[in-house]
């Protein structure tokens, strides 16, 4: 089976004929998906700017990170949840655009740097200059994300 008639298969089944085929339930995912875009990038936006040494700097970066943890776990769950109902209703869309492949490379390096190697360092509370180039590749990697979730509407 060759990758065109897997997305076919996806797109067919109940949940992605149902999303695509229902009035309200694809704005309604796309916009939990929205909203945990929001609770990342704040709870990212903290840490990282406590990296830089610009916020919550009487705080330690293992404080910070414990406080943000679970907002940023909840945001990262939620996302990848409402993504892939939002994939299931347009898989031979997604399949076309080199958005797409760029935003899910893009999220498997972030999410292996978030918890591979930045939360672990600012929970051993790096600062410095590691520390702020930890948090800049971390706002780099996440904001391809971003915007390559953005150009996906437009490629």
């Amino acid at each position: 089976m060759d990758l065109y008639s897997l997305c076919q298969q996806i797109e067919a089944t109940p949940i992605g004929d149902g999303i695509k085929n229902s009035t309200w339930l694809f704005p309604a995912i796309e916009a939990v998906h929205l909203i945990a875009l929001a609770l990342l990038g704040g709870s990212l936006l903290m840490l990282d700017l406590r990296l830089i040494g610009v916020g919550l700097t009487g705080q330690p970066t293992a404080a910070v990170e414990r406080s943000t943890r679970p907002w940023l776990v909840g945001a990262i769950l939620t996302m990848i949840t409402t993504g892939v109902l939002i994939g299931f209703s347009e898989a031979l869309k997604l399949l076309d655009r080199k958005a797409f492949t760029v935003k899910m490379i893009a999220l498997a390096a972030a999410l292996v740097f978030t918890f591979a190697v930045r939360n672990p360092l600012a929970h051993r509370n790096v600062g410095g200059l590691p520390a702020r180039l930890i948090a800049l590749v971390s706002l780099s990697l996440w904001l391809t994300v971003a915007l390559a979730g953005r150009w996906i509407g437009f490629s």
